[in-house]
């Protein structure tokens, strides 16, 4: 075993155990890349936070992850909320995992006033997807973000690259007037 398998099977073991997990650079950016989806939504949650403490160590650890070779397709799915969005990345999902390929949701949900957090549980309509070992699903809230993608989808897909997913699906909240960024 390679002394980087080694300290990737540590970090994993740390994160898995609960231990008082520092917030090391390495050990996180380790543990993702052996493709720990704990460590990713964690890593996902931080990235996403507003506490300032947290800012310093996502975007060292979004740095060190965007090192990481990758060769992710990438595709934005949009349209009116109600149209099937969810259901159509639920279809092609599977079929890409049939085809043996690891696939990841970023699903962008409209925010809640009270929580700030996403309010629409994508993974719920996405049922046979969630369930499956080879995807990842990941519902964020927009947080007051415009443009249909939150403020962090950039990071949270190069976070996705590194943890080894072929295909990024980034769902917006919904097609408007100004939905345009993904």
């Amino acid at each position: 075993m390679s002394k980087q398998e080694e300290a990737r099977n540590r970090a994993r073991q740390r994160l898995k155990n609960k231990e008082d997990i520092p917030l090391d650079v390495d050990l996180w950016y380790n543990a993702i890349v052996s493709g720990d989806i704990k460590t990713l939504s964690q890593a996902i949650t931080i990235c996403e936070s507003t506490r300032e403490e947290d800012r310093d160590f996502s975007v060292a650890l979004v740095e060190r992850c965007s090192q990481a070779e990758n060769s992710s397709f990438r595709i934005g799915i949009t349209g009116v909320p109600g149209v099937g969005k969810s259901t159509f990345i639920e279809a092609f999902g599977n079929a890409w995992i049939k085809e043996g390929k690891k696939v990841a949701v970023l699903a962008v949900d409209p925010s809640s006033n009270t929580s700030k957090g996403s309010i629409m549980g994508d993974k719920t309509r996405m049922e046979t997807l969630s369930a499956n070992p080879m995807a990842f699903i990941r519902p964020s809230a927009t947080n007051q973000s415009l443009g249909g993608v939150t403020a962090r989808t950039r990071e949270a897909i190069i976070l996705c690259e590194c943890a080894g997913f072929d295909i990024i699906l980034v769902e917006t909240v919904g097609v408007g007037q100004s939905e345009v960024a993904v």
